[in-house]
């Protein structure tokens, strides 16, 4: 009879797995594993600690929950989730060979490191006579499936959309069924029974992060629900953080907690309805998909290379200067308190409104004149919802440097932004409780507030809310000589 072993990684479901079908499928014995990768985790424990020497990482704290789920819904199956603190590259072959299983499944993943990661299993489990099985799963699209007229790959997203779009079938969002025959999901055999690895043996804390994320695929149920009921307004709240414009399922769609193919699902049914809202979110997926195939493409970009090469001519600030600015921007004391807002929105929840991300990094490189690649690292430690390929996509698009990205001249103000994006203010009081009292008009600039305004307000410039680090003007002239050296600049 056949065995099989599901490798879940960022596929944290068991509804519409293309693995696990597959697996399910061939009809034989059934196991789950996740394997807490300590390639991945063991960097991140560097930096600040608590008082018990653990980590707070939201993202670890947030897997971990989902897979508690995960592990609860199989045992009541009858089955269990193997799950092991370790290298994948050492365990998988190890619990494959112990389960004596004929195939072990699992979905693609298109970052370099994992790539080289899954050929060093598929060699190991070979030697033992074991096939290695990957599927397309978090993705509509992949790597060359969208060309072209030439055959070649997009760089530009329009082109790219239209094509994916022309292309699009009822098959490519159909559901994998996943329903195991009684008996099928396998109990886990004594030798492998170890008990569920806790966080802090791993030297990570509970952060909370259930109180407003909750975790899994019932939190991310939950929230896309929710979302369908303001979806038909989504193009006229997504700019504004101050209200809840977005759909806020980033973080259960990274983790693959929701599947792909059903949020597509929904929002192209309701596009060919005439929703506008879903229109516009269902670009924002096709965006999704439009990064994860440059960086299939174009793997160099994992290692910092610009995706325009004549970028990296570019001279960033450099020295303890750029030091001194980027902990302003990264602690969010820049005195621009839009960018400031968005900073501590991102610090304190992981989370930071799309439309800041955008005004955050222009302001981090064109007017702090900071390397891209500095908050690109910094967002890649801070947000629930990082993504290689998006991450990488989003910095290098507010920098000019990637592929179809805004002009470099285009450089954002971040006063009018405030003013535009949040014109009550709403937004920055949450973050910013010190500049409640300013008017509607000085929020948005506190420095050319008036001194009585200031003082009735209780402001100290310098004191409780910093002094601009830069003159946005100045800093405009800076950025055009600086971006000069670039050659080519479509």
């Amino acid at each position: 009879m056949q065995k099989a072993l599901v490798w879940l990684r960022r596929d944290l479901r068991l509804y519409d797995n293309a693995a696990l079908h597959y697996a399910l499928k061939e009809g034989g014995q059934v196991w789950l594993t996740f394997i807490f990768d300590t390639d991945i985790l063991k960097p991140l424990l560097k930096g600040e600690l608590d008082a018990n020497g653990l980590k707070h990482d939201r993202r670890v704290d947030f897997i971990w929950q989902g897979l508690k789920q995960i592990d609860d819904e199989l045992r009541k199956q009858g089955g269990g989730l193997i799950v092991r603190y370790g290298q994948p590259t050492q365990c998988i072959p190890e619990i494959a060979k112990e389960l004596d299983v004929n195939t072990v499944f699992t979905n693609h993943d298109y970052e370099p490191s994992a790539i080289e990661r899954d050929e060093t299993v598929r060699v190991q489990l070979e030697k033992q006579g074991i096939r290695f099985e990957t599927f397309k799963d978090q993705v509509i699209f992949e790597k060359k499936e969208i060309l072209t007229n030439s055959n070649t790959v997009f760089s530009i997203f329009t082109p790219y959309k239209n094509n994916w779009l022309k292309t699009l079938q009822e098959k490519d969002l159909s559901d994998y069924e996943c329903n195991p025959k009684p008996g099928q999901l396998a109990g886990i055999p004594k030798k492998l029974s170890a008990p569920f690895p806790s966080l802090e043996s791993m030297g990570f804390c509970p952060t909370g992060i259930e109180s407003y994320l909750p975790p899994g695929s019932e939190g991310g149920q939950a929230f896309l629900e929710d979302f369908l009921h303001r979806i038909d307004q989504y193009q006229v709240g997504r700019d504004f953080p101050a209200i809840k414009g977005v759909s806020y399922l980033s973080t259960h769609l990274r983790f693959g907690m929701l599947s792909i193919r059903g949020l597509v699902r929904e929002a192209h049914r309701r596009m060919l309805a005439g929703s506008m809202g879903a229109t516009i979110w269902l670009s924002e997926l096709i965006w999704r998909d439009f990064y994860f195939m440059i960086l299939a493409n174009h793997p160099r970009l994992a290692k910092g290379a610009s995706f325009k090469p004549d970028y990296d001519n570019i001279a960033w600030e450099s020295g303890a200067t750029a030091k001194k600015l980027f902990a302003a921007w990264c602690e969010g004391k820049t005195g621009y308190p839009l960018v400031d807002a968005a900073m501590h929105q991102l610090n304190q929840s992981g989370y930071m409104h799309n439309r800041l991300r955008m005004v955050v990094a222009s302001f981090l490189t064109k007017d702090l004149g900071i390397d891209w690649r500095w908050g690109e690292a910094y967002f890649a430690e801070h947000l629930n919802d990082f993504e290689l390929s998006s991450n990488n996509g989003g910095w290098q698009w507010a920098s000019s440097s990637g592929c179809d990205a805004q002009p470099y001249f285009r450089i954002f103000n971040p006063i009018t932004q405030s003013e535009k994006f949040d014109p009550e203010g709403k937004f920055i009081k949450r973050y910013l409780p010190q500049l409640e009292k300013l008017s509607k008009k000085s929020i948005h600039a506190p420095w050319k507030a008036g001194h009585i305004e200031l003082e009735a307000a209780g402001i100290s410039l310098g004191r409780d809310y910093p002094l601009p680090v830069v003159d946005h003007d100045e800093a405009r002239k800076k950025t055009l000589v600086r971006y000069s050296v670039v050659k080519k600049i479509t």
